[in-house]
């Protein structure tokens, strides 16, 4: 079984940071690509960051020069973070992460989700 457990959300008031980590467990293999995403009330889930094995990052348009994306390859869990700075009430969603990962060396590459953890920017 694996899992995926975010941590760091909370309320946080426009202009101020968060720091959201994600940790990965279980019978895993290998871990790939890593990413947030989120997802406001009635709107689809959007992607926020990714960040791959190597280091490289993406980023959405909206979280440019504010989000910064990074994870630990060196640590068990394989932690995936995202740095929050300036925040604005649109930044306000549920947060996920999520893992592109193999549960074997033979094994297909399937996506794993986190529970998600709840981002409120206050006006």
């Amino acid at each position: 079984q694996v899992q995926l457990v975010e941590s760091g959300g909370g309320l946080v008031q426009a202009g101020g940071s968060l720091r959201l980590s994600c940790a990965a467990s279980g019978s895993i293999f290998s871990i790939h690509t890593m990413a947030w995403y989120r997802q406001a009330p009635g709107k689809q889930r959007d992607l926020v960051a990714t960040v791959t094995t190597g280091g490289s990052t993406t980023y959405a348009d909206s979280v440019k020069g504010r989000f910064t994306i990074s994870r630990d390859n060196a640590k068990t869990e394989n932690p995936v973070y995202l740095q929050m700075n300036s925040l604005k009430p649109e930044d306000t969603a549920v947060y996920y992460c999520s893992a592109d990962l193999r549960r074997g060396a033979a094994s297909a590459l399937m996506t794993y989700w986190g529970q998600g953890t709840q981002v409120t920017v206050s006006s």
